[in-house]
């Protein structure tokens, strides 16, 4: 059951299932990347003392926070509380582009270390390592550019009456969120 009657249009019922068929798009992307890595392992040129850098064990604990404070946001809009959803997707705006950061710092590290994407000095190891973290990287921006115009939208006043683009900003948020939770626990485990 919805808590508002908007979201029960079938418009509204048509941009979610949108909204779900691009996540489910998504995950088949990032499956097929990752299949392609589990296969890749076979090689003798794989590298097998390869670390994950710190900094993306920091994001990962940012972008879990950040799924929290969104969902506080989401909460505060359902009970009417303006200055809350404010706060609170303000702090997932900060969280989102910590993240980004963390995910920069690690990237330096990774370079820092020696390994690179393309040329001489890269591997098959990391060449996938940075096809799977800057294709979470993009949908990060386009997450970072969604919660920007949710945020906007709020303070005009809008998903009080129509709350759908805060749904799916949500949703999307929370996927972002458990994509990348997938991806560092298979690069974690599975290097």
């Amino acid at each position: 059951m919805s808590f508002h009657p908007s979201l029960a249009t079938p418009q509204s019922k048509a941009k979610k299932m949108m909204l779900w068929f691009a996540m489910i798009s998504m995950t088949m992307m990032f499956a097929g990347l990752t299949s392609a890595y589990v296969v890749s392992k076979a090689r003798p040129d794989w590298l097998v003392n390869f670390n994950l850098p710190a900094a993306f064990h920091i994001s990962t604990l940012v972008i879990l926070i950040s799924g929290l404070s969104f969902w506080i946001a989401f909460k505060n809009l359902k009970a009417g509380h303006s200055q809350g959803v404010t706060r609170y997707t303000l702090i997932t705006l900060l969280l989102a582009v910590i993240f980004a950061f963390s995910q920069w710092v690690g990237f330096s590290e990774v370079v820092e270390d020696g390994y690179y994407f393309t040329g001489s000095e890269s591997t098959v190891t990391t060449s996938f390592l940075y096809v799977l973290v800057l294709t979470h990287f993009a949908h990060l921006i386009g997450g970072i550019v969604v919660l920007i115009i949710v945020l906007l939208r709020h303070l005009k006043g809008i998903y009080f009456d129509a709350p759908l683009g805060f749904v799916l900003a949500h949703t999307f948020w929370h996927f972002l969120g458990f994509l990348w939770l997938y991806l560092f626990v298979f690069l974690y485990f599975l290097r």
